[in-house]
């Protein structure tokens, strides 16, 4: 058996389909999953964008705006026109919305990993002292032997 995660049906997008997985991910993912689980406005902003950003989108649109040229409105289609422009303003402030949010995140998961290296590094540079001196300790030890040794013989 192996450790490798099962994949999941629906990919892990949206971040309440994220916490409830219950999976183990980065700890400033966790947060900012958790964050935006919290907030109503930020749930429908992501299922907004979620949606926006799948081909049931595409295909959705596809068949209303086909239907509306068809059978509801006559060449030049002025009201479907107003109606594409609006919705196109509106799905590309979702759009910065959603980068604005990702470079947020962004930002406080490279201040963790800073933060988590640098102890890192502390805890290397720790351990590489003792090391030396319990290295030198060693050398002290067995040269006092060594010379305890070589007295006897003499």
């Amino acid at each position: 058996m192996t450790d490798h995660p099962v994949p999941q049906s629906k990919p892990l997008i949206r971040p309440s389909r994220l916490v409830k997985s219950g999976g183990t991910h980065h700890p400033s993912v966790m947060a900012e999953a958790g964050r935006r689980a919290s907030s109503l406005q930020l749930r429908i902003a992501d299922a907004i964008t979620a949606f926006a950003g799948s081909m049931r989108f595409v295909y959705v649109h596809a068949l209303l705006f086909a239907a509306w040229m068809l059978w509801f409105e006559r060449s030049p289609w002025p009201t479907l026109t107003l109606v594409v422009s609006l919705e196109a303003i509106f799905l590309s402030t979702f759009v910065m919305i959603g980068q604005n949010r990702q470079a947020a995140f962004q930002q406080v998961k490279a201040d963790h990993d800073f933060v988590s290296t640098e102890q890192e590094l502390a805890n290397n540079t720790t351990l590489t002292q003792q090391i030396a001196d319990l290295t030198k300790r060693i050398e002290q030890l067995t040269s006092e032997i060594h010379g305890e040794v070589v007295g006897k013989r003499q």
